[in-house]
């Protein structure tokens, strides 16, 4: 008899543990998610300070470089309050502008061949890939938050953990020019 009593108290103890380690996990996932949306948007307010020295760089051959820095100042107070659907528009806006710039860098041979010029335009590159990664990341954790509300037993104890799906980070990233891989 106490030997059945203790195998009770055992999968009691266990199935609590288990879900215990499930709540746990949406919670570590949910931060997860939450800190690499922050560095998500501190890299893409560092692309915008970037988009800006460019922008400074090129300003004399740039039409409209007052609307641009109005432009680049309003994205980045968006960013803060973004949620992952509207920071993929500010992501786009930021993207268009940055295109831009250095369309109107590679335009004149004497801006393109400065070297402060092609330091920054290294920049943008550098962190246009940290932005790439972050969002990798954030995707990850997001797939598996999303993945355990949707298996059991975890998705039993999604409610009252908090859990509702989460949305993936995503960029509209459109190819302008198409590499041209056809054979002379």
């Amino acid at each position: 008899m106490q030997t059945i009593v203790y195998i009770g108290i055992g999968v009691i103890l266990a199935i609590i543990y288990g879900f215990v380690n499930i709540y746990n996990d949406f919670k570590k996932y949910k931060n997860a998610a939450e800190a690499t949306m922050g560095q998500t948007k501190v890299a893409m307010k560092k692309r915008l300070d970037m988009i800006e020295q460019l922008l400074g760089a090129v300003k004399g051959y740039v039409k409209h470089e007052r609307e641009i820095f109005e432009n680049i100042a309003k994205l980045r107070q968006g960013i803060d309050t973004a949620e992952p659907g509207k920071l993929g528009e500010i992501e786009q806006e930021s993207r268009t502008i940055t295109s831009s710039l250095l369309a109107v860098a590679e335009a004149y041979p004497d801006l393109k061949a400065s070297e402060t010029t092609q330091k920054l335009m290294e920049a943008v590159i550098d962190v246009e890939d940290e932005i790439a990664r972050h969002r990798y990341t954030f995707n990850n954790i997001v797939q598996q938050y999303n993945t355990m509300q949707d298996t059991i037993p975890s998705s039993l104890l999604a409610g009252y953990a908090g859990a509702s799906k989460m949305g993936y980070l995503e960029f509209k990233e459109k190819i302008e020019n198409p590499p041209d891989i056809s054979v002379n």
